[in-house]
């Protein structure tokens, strides 16, 4: 079992909270997804879980994480920069536990989809796709035999066949699970309880609420229970309205005619006394009754966004006829591909981890980026391969605008505090950068579209909205995703990459 009690979470820079006063207990069996906005706090909450000296530099904390004979493991977000360099044995001599299990590392492999003898490559780490890393990660942790997980966007950059390993193995995990994933079909698929972290009144008021149950029932108690407060609340403020009125025609009657009765009539005198004193007893019920009044409920608001609109693309327009005999890095990965992109299609790339997806990726965005009669954004898959991390994201959106205030009045609508907006990029979380790049390409007036992993980084909340955005975007998208909602409802045309080339799927 493990406790929360009275967790508090304070951004000392921005002098927010993130969390406040909050308690939950879990218990075997529980698997928890953290959901949210970006930077609303969920990956702050995992760490402190794990070890609170990982925020001790920009967070001030109370509360205490009770732990009952738990054996916790972490999958952070990204590999630590310390991991980069070791080659892939090394990283796993430095779990004692690769020492005990060695014969459990050929098992592990497999369900992943990997090499028996991975964990004794002496390929570096930093060298691996996304995905591999992911992989390689998650098999080292599992040697650790946890009996409580704390997972950061473990599906970030799987391929489809390991998201579902990982859907399978997540389902039959016996300990206690906290996961943090932008993935909505994983999500529907193995979370038993909701953990919402939302952020009120632009960013002053923390609410985190837990809900016990599957996602899909989650949005639809949390909208149906909001509708029904709003309506109530509603109706509460309607009467009130009616009966201050009616009240107050009577408080003035009553008013008018003490102030206009003569000294003689005593017994006129003596009844207005009574009827104030009515008056003034209602008055104070009314109060008593205004106060037990049902709140304005209050969600955290969705981003809101809209393309400006790009030159469209002509449907007979010949966007790219591309034929490699060779996709390489350090290692062969494909022959013979070809890819031919007629008009405004929307394009998805899959494949397994390590196929070449973001190589061919890049190789497409250098050939069309030197074309006058298209406008092309890139969002690679390292946001900072085009983002210099040390700007602000104001800063980083002027070479593609020179107004200010249309820049400033984009992150507002992305949900960006004033504050947020003046932070060095390496300070914002992976789906802030994500919005950033979106804002860009609509400044620039992008008409093509080069996109590795779009969805990755972004609330499960905000997902459903950028869908959309993409759907009514006219112009042309190439893509790399393994988000399968994304996939089935954005796509057009769907191509596998494998070592004999690009297939339609």
């Amino acid at each position: 079992m493990l406790q929360i009690q009275n967790c508090t979470l304070l951004h000392t820079k921005d002098g927010h909270y993130l969390m406040n006063n909050f308690s939950m207990t879990a218990n075997p069996g529980d698997k928890i997804v953290l959901i949210g906005e970006e930077g609303n706090g969920k990956s702050t909450f995992l760490q402190w879980i794990y070890d609170p000296s990982y925020i001790q530099s920009y967070i001030e904390y109370h509360g205490q994480c009770i732990q009952t004979n738990e054996r916790l493991a972490y999958l952070p977000q990204q590999l630590p920069a310390k991991d980069q360099a070791l080659t892939i044995y090394e990283f796993f001599c430095e779990s004692e536990a690769f020492f005990d299990h060695q014969t459990d590392i050929g098992k592990y492999a497999k369900t992943l989809g990997s090499p028996a003898d991975l964990a004794f490559s002496d390929q570096k780490m930093m060298t691996l796709s996304g995905g591999e890393k992911v992989k390689v990660q998650l098999l080292r942790l599992l040697l650790d035999e946890p009996t409580c997980i704390l997972l950061d966007e473990p599906s970030n950059d799987l391929d489809i066949q390991t998201l579902e390993w990982l859907e399978t193995w997540i389902n039959a995990y016996p300990g206690i699970l906290f996961y943090i994933t932008h993935d909505e079909t994983l999500i529907e698929n193995t979370a038993n309880q909701i953990l919402h972290f939302e952020q009120l009144k632009k960013k002053t008021q923390p609410k985190v609420s837990l809900f016990k149950g599957d996602y899909s029932t989650y949005l639809q108690t949390r909208q149906r229970a909001y509708a029904h407060q709003m309506q109530q609340a509603q109706e509460q403020r309607k009467e009130k309205k009616e009966r201050d009125a009616k009240f107050q025609r009577i408080q003035q009657k009553v008013e008018h005619a003490q102030n206009t009765i003569t000294r003689q009539d005593a017994h006129g005198g003596q009844l207005l006394k009574k009827k104030m004193h009515a008056v003034k007893s209602m008055e104070r019920r009314f109060e008593k009754d205004d106060a037990n009044m049902l709140d304005i409920p209050e969600q955290e608001e969705a981003i809101r966004w809209m393309w400006m609109d790009p030159t469209p693309i002509p449907t007979s327009k010949q966007i790219i006829q591309l034929h490699l005999d060779t996709l390489k890095t350090n290692r062969m990965l494909a022959q013979n591909i070809n890819l031919s992109i007629v008009g405004p299609e929307k394009v998805c790339i899959i494949g397994k981890n390590g196929a070449g997806k973001s190589t061919l990726l890049n190789i497409i965005y250098d050939q069309l980026v030197k074309r006058e009669d298209i406008t092309v954004a890139y969002m690679p898959q390292n946001y900072s391969d085009q983002m210099d991390l040390a700007q602000s994201p104001i800063a980083f959106l002027s070479t593609y605008c020179s107004n200010q205030t249309i820049i400033r009045n984009g992150l507002a609508a992305l949900k960006f505090t004033r504050e947020e907006m003046e932070h060095d990029l390496a300070q914002l979380s992976g789906g802030q950068l994500a919005k950033c790049f979106f804002l860009a390409m609509g400044l620039k007036q992008a008409n093509v579209l080069i996109l590795d992993e779009p969805t990755r980084n972004l609330s499960p909340l905000s997902n459903p909205l950028i869908r959309s955005m993409f759907q009514q975007f006219s112009g042309t998208i190439i893509s790399v995703s393994h988000d399968r909602k994304y996939i089935s409802e954005v796509c057009d045309v769907v191509y596998v990459l494998d070592d004999t080339g690009l297939h339609i799927s």
